[in-house]
């Protein structure tokens, strides 16, 4: 700035109109941003995300009755803390002219779900971790429609309680849940019903398959893998049964490892044959790691088989499990019982069972199997019978074997390849076989069109198999496939509904069509919004929870009637509320969502936030804030209130916020995606700095040469990259939890992206932050690193190893390390201290 003293008439007064002046952040105190921070999570609290989900319909029988429906679901009812069952009656007829609000009821009478002071078992604790579950209490539920059985985890222990199924509805007050008593020692997880037989269920106990009666008490061990022995456990003990690996579950999104058929046999003798369909997994040749274990008073470290990229993945096997009962419900025998032929011999080159199940009518049990390149898909249908006694006397095998008739064998009914890699995705709808030879399901395939989209195939079960295929949906735009996404089929009319982005990219919608006269695609929610939905079992009712960037979440009930001459072009009305939006605090200002053509060819999206306190000509310091690695998007028309409140904070401050999904990230196609394909780390911040220079010729606030980019994980690594990269484009770079060294992450993320270091060491090498150190710069307090120093996912080693380089380099570095954290910070202390050292670092530096 020019001083003003001692001008006189004679001096030449230069216009500054041309050189913008700089926007300056106020500069708080520690204790200053400590409430700052408070008062924005006593916003994120009235917004709180406490939406009802986890919805089950059931028709109501009762035809004098008021009601049509018993929606059943997982919220938390207002002024409890903690996920709960509830359930509200859906009115057979409502007043047009009123905004009818459903009550949430309370199933359970006083019930205390979350374990005492909130200790979870490690089990737990790390599935948590796995599903990214943030909420406490009761977090999922198995239901069992017949019976009205309900069975959950809760509070260290089994629950169930019952209510409706095919003998009407029996609750009009709270009801205690049946604790399921136990002789295990240890947590039991994923508890599943008997489809065939719903007073037996199963669950896991330390790595092995337990069957228990709820009604009688009866309880047996179906496997024996685990030894269970002390010490060098994890050494010793490297195999389990039915339970998903930390590969599986992390990077494929399998959370379970066994399947019950959906029937149960009828014995000769009044009794029934139960099948339960479980992967075994050795892990014996898989490398053990060694991360700091939470009781840090102890000085123990908790270890974990972790396969990293390049390395032996676990041996996995498919075998079954057959329990016989009399006609009292009592287990007269248990036999366990495996594939004719090694999985290896059966099944040549599978390295993942990536899906697994039964057909409905339980004739078939079927697997979705992957190569370890992840670029070829096998669908298999297993008969039981392909299953034979487990014997150790070789002869007894040997009858086993010569009893099995020689037309049975495994059938593949589906192979699918592609260049780039396989999503693997979460629909297979099985039709009930009408002919012996003929197997008909809709599936979703991405590879074919670069698009995930929905087919109709008919595979013949001879040796030769021959598929037919009719494709349902097409176009560039997606079906949701991926993160427990469904399709509901109506198989009364012939149609089939499904979600998807055909009117844009930035908004989820549910759609319908024919999937006997495929052509017309019918968009279902309004646009303008983004829905999540759940459909009613007799397709007459959906409920969607949906936002848009400047709305927060509110959950509706819709009617679904169709004419009977054209039941595909039907119009959803409006019929109650769950859940009306809270209002926005009064600081919360909506992010404009933008978007613009990339160099790349494709058109990219991108939202800011601007400034709350705008002033012409001020160009304001800028933060990047990136994700942009495969199976993520950031930018859509939903709200960001929750998750992204401190964006929003940044905004209040006088921070322009910027967020760009550039390639790499999803529902943008396989090509867009697969940018990425052997070769992170390097095209995507090429997308971050385009978006970054339009926003700042569209939006005149961005100041250029104040820039900090920001993310957590995959954004966290692209954080380093972009300080490596483009060290004159960000000022400064804050990382959280980065991938700094790909050779040392897991083989089911790595290698689908990267391949092997073997096969592209040049993409390893090029994509390693921390083999790139020299191109830090060279100033102090362009770069603070933050690590979880629990974390079992993106190990601590991962800065370990940058800081050791950093420091051999000698350049300047800070590093804020969370010592009782894993890989998502949990504890609310840790949560707050991270967004203060965030704010703290970006006054003073940026």
């Amino acid at each position: 700035m020019t001083a003003v003293d001692g001008l006189t008439d004679s001096t030449e007064v230069v216009e500054m109109e041309d050189v913008p002046s700089q926007f300056y952040v106020e500069k708080h105190s520690w204790d200053g941003l400590r409430d700052i921070i408070h008062s924005s999570r006593k916003y994120s609290g009235m917004i709180a995300n406490k939406a009802p989900h986890d919805f089950q319909f059931v028709q109501k029988n009762d035809e004098s009755g008021p009601h049509s429906h018993r929606l059943y679901y997982l919220g938390m009812s207002y002024g409890s803390r903690e996920n709960s069952l509830l359930y509200s009656e859906i009115p057979k007829k409502i007043r047009k002219e009123a905004l009818l609000v459903l009550s949430w009821k309370q199933m359970l009478d006083h019930f205390q779900a979350t374990p005492h002071q909130g200790a979870y078992s490690r089990e737990e604790e790390l599935l948590r971790e796995r599903k990214r579950l943030g909420a406490f209490g009761i977090t999922s539920y198995d239901y069992h429609a017949q019976t009205g059985l309900f069975l959950f985890q809760a509070s260290n222990s089994l629950f169930y309680c019952q209510d409706g199924g095919n003998n009407g509805f029996i609750q009009s007050a709270p009801m205690k849940p049946v604790e399921i008593k136990t002789q295990c020692s240890g947590t039991r997880m994923d508890p599943k019903i008997s489809p065939g037989e719903p007073n037996f269920i199963a669950f896991i106990n330390n790595n092995d398959l337990w069957l228990a009666n709820i009604k009688s008490g009866e309880e047996r061990r179906l496997t024996f893998c685990h030894k269970g022995q002390g010490g060098q456990q994890l050494l010793d003990d490297p195999k389990s049964a039915g339970v998903a690996t930390f590969v599986i579950q992390e990077e494929f999104d399998r959370f379970t490892g066994y399947w019950w058929s959906p029937s149960a046999v009828e014995d000769s003798d009044g009794g029934k044959i139960l099948h339960l369909l479980y992967e075994e997994v050795d892990e014996t040749e898989v490398e053990i790691i060694h991360v700091p274990s939470p009781a840090l008073e102890e000085r123990k470290a908790d270890a974990y088989r972790y396969p990293r990229t390049g390395s032996k993945n676990p041996q996995t096997t498919l075998k079954l499990a057959e329990i016989k009962t009399n006609n009292q419900g009592k287990i007269m025998s248990i036999q366990d019982k495996e594939l004719v032929l090694p999985f290896t011999s059966l099944f040549p080159g599978a390295e993942y069972i990536a899906r697994a199940g039964w057909t409905s009518d339980g004739k078939y049990g079927w697997a979705a199997l992957l190569d370890r390149s992840q670029k070829r898909l096998q669908l298999v249908l297993l008969p039981p019978a392909l299953f034979i006694p487990i014997t150790d006397d070789p002869a007894q095998r040997q009858e086993n074997l010569e009893a099995v008739p020689e037309d049975v064998h495994p059938y593949i009914v589906y192979e699918e390849t592609t260049d780039i890699w396989i999503n693997v995705h979460d629909i297979f709808y099985p039709f009930v076989q009408t002919s012996e030879d003929d197997f008909s399901f809709i599936w979703v395939n991405e590879s074919k069109t670069g698009f995930s989209h929905l087919y109709k195939i008919t595979s013949t079960l001879r040796p030769d198999v021959k598929t037919e295929e009719v494709t349902l949906t097409s176009g560039e735009w997606e079906v949701l496939a991926r993160h427990g996404s469904k399709i509901w089929v109506n198989e009364a009319s012939k149609l089939v509904y499904f979600q998807g982005t055909r009117d844009t990219p930035l908004e989820h919608h549910l759609y319908v069509v024919s999937y006997q006269s495929p052509g017309d695609v019918v968009r279902l929610t309004k646009p303008g919004f983004s829905h999540s939905c759940s459909i009613s079992k007799n397709f007459d009712m959906f409920v969607s929870h949906y936002s848009n960037v400047s709305t927060p979440p509110c959950v509706h009930v819709y009617k679904l009637t169709a004419s009977e001459g054209d039941p595909l072009h039907m119009v959803p009305e409006f019929w109650a509320s769950m859940m009306e939006a809270p209002g926005c605090p009064g600081d919360y200002k909506s992010p404009e969502i933008f978007d613009f053509p990339g160099k790349s060819g494709f058109q990219l999206y991108g939202m800011v936030y601007k400034p709350h306190n705008l002033q012409p000509g001020k160009k304001h310091p800028t933060v990047l804030f990136v994700y942009g690695g495969p199976q993520v998007q950031l930018v859509n028309n939903s709200f960001k209130g929750m998750k992204y409140l401190r964006l929003n904070t940044l905004a209040s401050l006088g921070y322009a916020v910027v967020v760009i999904d550039g390639r790499g990230s999803c529902q943008r196609g396989l090509e867009f995606e697969g940018a990425l394909k052997n070769k992170m780390g390097q095209v995507e911040i090429e997308d971050q700095v385009e978006g970054l220079q339009y926003v700042s010729e569209r939006f005149n606030f961005v100041d250029l040469s104040r820039v900090a980019i920001h993310g957590w994980s995959y954004g966290g690594f692209l954080s380093l990259m972009g300080l490596i990269q483009r060290p004159n484009v960000f000022k400064v770079a804050i990382a959280g939890a980065p991938v700094t060294v790909w050779m040392a992450y897991d083989t089911g993320y790595t290698e689908r992206y990267m391949d092997t270091p073997e096969n592209n060491p040049q993409g390893y090498e090029e994509g390693s932050v921390a083999l790139h150190v020299d191109k830090l710069p060279s100033e102090p307090n362009r770069l603070l690193i933050l690590h979880g120093f629990l974390d079992e996912n993106v190990h601590f080693f991962h800065t370990n190893f940058l800081v050791s380089q950093i420091i051999r380099a000698g350049k300047p570095y800070q590093l804020q390390v969370y010592p009782n954290e894993r890989h998502s910070i949990r504890c609310p202390e840790s949560g707050e201290h991270y967004e203060i050292m965030l704010l703290h670092f970006l006054q003073q530096y940026l």
